[in-house]
């Protein structure tokens, strides 16, 4: 016999018991629970294995008695939302009418409603002069409904519902929350699924920071992130929830739609969504609000004193709850208060309309808006409502419940008409196949302005056209950057950690400004900032560092400046994206710098670089340790010779491979400049790299052309007939500049060196300058600023880069002259640098070969100095391609 399970005294059991309910009764649930826990404690520390549970039972988290008094006319609000479901659906339903391309969603929608209505009605407040403004990220799919609710407020006409998802003219909606598309409407981009809880936790945790700072009142500010439950599936989804509840980020709320369907059908068939999301969320430490059932329930609960109907409700899985919501009432009878005779007693007198009406909590707006008020009012930790509903509520046969419903963009006329019945929609038969629009009267208008006004104006809403520009200091500032090193050799790294130290210490835009480092400052040489700007942690360092006695100690401080995410390249992006868009979520424009290994870059946190764009984000992306080759050692998973050409997909992206300080400080300079003082919607990238090497003062009156992307760093005076170009970036200039030297002390040829400081930018400006002469053949043609350049250059070019030779490649249509590139294609592998350098064919010696062997096709040298050549640079012809190797 097992005393742990078995009931050995069930007298003293029922004692217990009835005391515990005694104290609810006198003192309340929360008293109730005060004693039970330290209870627990007691017998814990006594020895006792006392099991753990995550979950509570299947069971609204609020009950009944505590419901909050609603402070809106249910009856106004459910008149207004019923239009309002209606014409999200029409908006979906009559584009594909045109054409069936055009897609769109109904179901998310229908099962959210009233979730959308309770916040814009009691809880999203717009930003004025006398409020910050909540920050509200909504699912991707619901939109069709947010844009029919701005239709029924004015702020989107009628003819923007019927161009839904039709942009290309002009005066249409996005398909999504896209603020690169409508800058003035959406806050964050959402629909790639799992990106949105990511960057609502790093944008609650950055309105801390910036609080915490000073740099603004966060006040009651809060931010809502909308999810559904098969969203959160992915990985991002729940990837960082215990920094928001290690952080106690109050200010943030997530509502889980839990409808319990993915696109394609059950999300747990199995088992039970919201029971696993509790578990994760309160195992986490946040406080979690499940909200379940309807106000309908309450009475089948109250009368339930076997305790059968809440056993029921705890052993039903997922999949039989979704099937149950796809049926009737008689099927609801038969399958799930069928199962026991006590709980088929329970509803014996009721009406199979009766039984169907039993709604889930998702669907009532009063315990919607309780729910909703608890998680507002909650401090010292972030809450996670899991809210159940029904997927393609009020579609009825065009796929309530369904697996189909996902997908469902058409709805035939009986569908409509039962559409139109179940919410007494006032349009009539005859124009039911148009799926008309239905406005508001002006009594629901003037409800609708009224409950807007109460919450600061329009929502949503984005605010960035008054965001102030900053006072960025002269390119001279940077002095020290823009004269030469000597004899001291440095990397760009260190160059950027002095431009970086320079901004911090500026007074005009040093508080402005945001380091972000993925726990690798003190590879970086950024350890220097731990004591002068601190680490930012809300609740301070309340340990001894190991290192306390040392100039530069791990210090971190309440107020710190840099935010170091340990070993998270997504934590720290998002973070940057929060930093990056500051200037229109809080009015106060951040300069983030976000410094990680380059490889661990775009190639994994792609997804959130392109959200960085949608968003409009403005900031800093350094790529530390750039290079296929560079990175010496570190083996394949470490050396990138790829970041650029994906840097180069993303439009609003300006990305540089910068081979010396002053390169560095004027790049830099140029971006504070365009994005603090211009407000252009543009991010930059910049690679830096760990190779020291001696640096040059900046030649006069190159600036412009740094920033274009080319410009000639060593002219010859009078160049004869062997003459080359060679042009490189990053370290690899400095293999160029060796082997201009090779090529004129082995063979007399002579070289221009060119430093292309961003093929990117040259590729962009001359498809420019074609799609130009294309559209506009009778016009004065536009010459590709690179072609201006290389115009000037006599004999063939060399280009030669740490990256895939796609990088270069791709201005080959806009070089007047012979042109041969060389790259790192393949995979990296550990070994020195100049082992790495031959093996890709970017060292010294084959840059001066290419430049032999062009020579000789141009006849400009003879087949013996070209066999010479091969010998003396060791060119093996039969050597085996390192992009299969």
């Amino acid at each position: 016999m097992n005393e742990r399970t078995t009931d050995i005294d069930p007298v003293e059991s029922r004692e217990w018991q009835d005391a515990i309910a005694d104290v609810i009764e006198r003192d309340g649930a929360d008293r109730a629970h005060f004693l039970l826990d330290r209870a627990v404690s007691q017998a814990r520390a006594a020895g006792a294995m006392l099991p753990f549970s995550s979950t509570t039972p299947y069971q609204n988290t609020i009950p009944a008695d505590d419901q909050a008094e609603f402070p809106g006319d249910l009856k106004m609000e459910w008149r207004i939302r019923t239009i309002n479901r209606w014409n999200a659906m029409a908006t979906v339903v009559r584009r594909n009418k045109e054409s069936s391309e055009y897609g769109g969603h109904i179901a998310s929608f229908a099962s959210s409603a009233v979730m959308y209505d309770i916040g814009l009605n009691h809880f999203w407040r717009s930003k004025s002069a006398i409020h910050g403004g909540d920050l509200v990220f909504f699912q991707g799919h619901v939109i069709p409904g947010i844009y029919a609710r701005s239709f029924m407020e004015g702020r989107i006409s009628e003819k923007e519902l019927e161009n839904f998802r039709s942009e290309v003219a002009g005066g249409g909606l996005s398909s999504y929350p896209h603020p690169w598309l409508m800058p003035d409407y959406w806050q964050f981009p959402t629909v790639s699924m799992g990106l949105g809880p990511l960057m609502a936790i790093y944008q609650a945790r950055f309105m801390k920071y910036m609080h915490n700072r000073g740099l603004i009142d966060m006040a009651d500010r809060k931010v809502w992130c909308f999810l559904g439950d098969g969203e959160m599936d992915e990985p991002e989804s729940r990837g960082a929830i215990d920094l928001a509840a290690r952080e106690e980020l109050d200010n943030l709320i997530f509502v889980v739609n839990c409808n319990l369907q993915r696109l394609d059908g059950p999300v747990r068939g199995n088992g039970k969504i919201v029971q696993e999301l509790e578990g994760d969320f309160r195992g986490a430490g946040w406080n979690v609000i499940k909200l379940l059932w309807g106000k309908g329930w309450d009475a089948l609960l109250e009368k339930d004193v076997t305790g059968r109907l809440r056993q029921l409700m705890d052993e039903t899985v997922d999949g039989d709850y979704q099937t149950f919501k796809s049926k009737d009432g008689a099927y609801i009878r038969k399958h799930f208060f069928g199962k026991y005779p006590e709980t088929a007693a329970l509803v014996e007198d009721w009406s199979d309309e009766q039984v169907w009406s039993l709604s889930r909590g998702g669907h009532d707006p009063e315990k919607v808006y309780t729910a909703f008020k608890r998680a507002a009012e909650t401090r010292g930790q972030p809450t996670c409502l899991l809210v159940k509903t029904v997927k393609g509520y009020g579609m009825g046969s065009a796929g309530e419940g369904q697996n189909v419903t996902h997908q469902q963009k058409k709805l035939a006329e009986e569908q409509l008409r039962e559409f139109r019945d179940r919410f007494k929609i006032p349009v009539e038969d005859k124009d039911l196949p148009k799926a008309p629009f239905v406005s508001l009267n002006n009594a629901q208008k003037s409800y609708l302005a009224d409950r807007r006004k109460a919450l600061g104006g329009d929502f949503p809403k984005r605010d960035w056209r008054n965001a102030p520009k900053l006072d960025i200091p002269a390119l001279d500032k940077f002095e020290g950057q823009l004269k030469g090193t000597g004899d001291r050799e440095i990397s760009t790294t260190m160059a950027f950690v002095r431009i970086l130290t320079t901004l911090l210490r500026d007074k005009g835009v040093g508080k402005h400004v945001v380091p972000i480092v993925p726990d690798e400052s003190r590879t970086f040489g950024m350890e220097g900032l731990f004591r002068s700007a601190g680490i930012y942690n809300p609740l301070g360092q309340n340990y001894t560092p190991e290192d306390a006695d040392q100039m530069m100690f791990y210090k971190e401080t309440t107020d710190g400046q840099v935010l170091q995410e340990g070993i998270n390249e997504a934590g720290a992006m998002a973070d940057w994206i929060a930093a990056a868009t500051s200037y229109s979520n809080h009015g106060v424009p951040m300069i983030p710098f976000f410094i990680y290994y380059s490889m661990f870059g775009f190639q994994r946190i792609g997804d959130l670089a392109w959200a960085a764009g949608d968003s409009r984000a403005r900031g800093f992306m350094l790529g530390g340790t750039a290079g296929r080759t560079t990175l010496n050692g570190e083996g394949l998973q470490h050396e990138d010779g790829h970041s650029h050409i994906l840097a180069g997909t993303i439009p609003n992206c300006i990305s540089y491979d910068p081979t010396f300080s002053y390169e560095v400080a004027v790049i830099v300079h140029h971006g504070l400049k365009r994005m603090f003082v211009d407000q252009d919607d543009v991010y930059f990238y910049l690679t830096l790299m760990n190779e020291n090497y001696a640096h040059p003062d900046m030649p006069m009156g190159v600036e412009e052309d740094i920033i274009r992307g080319l410009y000639r760093f060593r002219e010859t005076k009078k160049p004869g007939k062997k003459h080359v170009n060679l042009v490189g970036s990053g370290t690899i200039l400095m293999q160029a500049i060796r082997a201009a030297e090779i090529l004129k002390a082995d063979f007399g040829v002579t070289s221009d060196i060119w430093s292309a400081t961003s093929l990117n930018e040259l590729a962009r400006d001359g498809q420019d300058c074609a799609r130009h002469n294309r559209l506009n053949p009778f016009a004065d043609e536009r010459v590709p600023f690179v072609t201006r350049q290389l115009q000037k250059a006599q004999g063939p070019v060399i280009a030669a880069t740490d990256y895939m030779k796609n990088y270069a490649e791709q201005i080959r249509a806009f070089v007047p002259n012979r042109f041969t590139v060389l790259g790192t294609d393949g995979y990296g592998r550990s070994d020195s640098r100049v082992n790495l350098r031959r093996f890709f064919e970017v060292d010294a010696n084959h840059i001066a070969a290419a430049a032999m062997v062009e020579l000789y096709r141009e006849g400009a040298v003879t087949k013996k100095d070209l066999e010479a050549a091969l010998k003396k640079y060791d060119i093996d012809g039969g050597k085996p391609n390192p992009r299969l190797a």
